[in-house]
């Protein structure tokens, strides 16, 4: 009989989900210091989003408490809304490329 252990699996899967989240992180610094452009600093900003998210998820499933599962569907409404809120100031300071250039 193959004994399955779901608190070793949860455990498991908590561990890994940490190290993935933690390696998008690092990425995410890289591309944010990096840039070149605005909006790749935004889209790092949100991997940083993400990656939180994760962690509370990794959290939730590491202590079995479902308070981080709440924590996550928080952080990830605020920070839609404050990814979009970004993209329409970057989009509003981009210059237009109807504009003729002038003489």
């Amino acid at each position: 009989m193959s004994g399955f252990d779901g608190a070793a699996a949860m455990a498991w899967a908590a561990a890994l989900l940490t190290a993935l989240a933690l390696l998008a992180t690092l990425l995410a610094t890289v591309r944010l210091v990096r840039g070149p452009r605005h909006a790749d600093r935004v889209v790092a900003l949100d991997i940083f989003l993400a990656a939180a998210v994760a962690l509370c998820v990794a959290a939730s499933l590491g202590t079995g408490r479902t308070v981080f599962l709440d924590v996550a569907i928080g952080l990830a409404l605020v920070g839609f809304v404050g990814t979009v809120g970004w993209a329409r100031l970057i989009e509003r300071s981009a210059p237009s490329e109807t504009q003729e250039p002038g003489p």
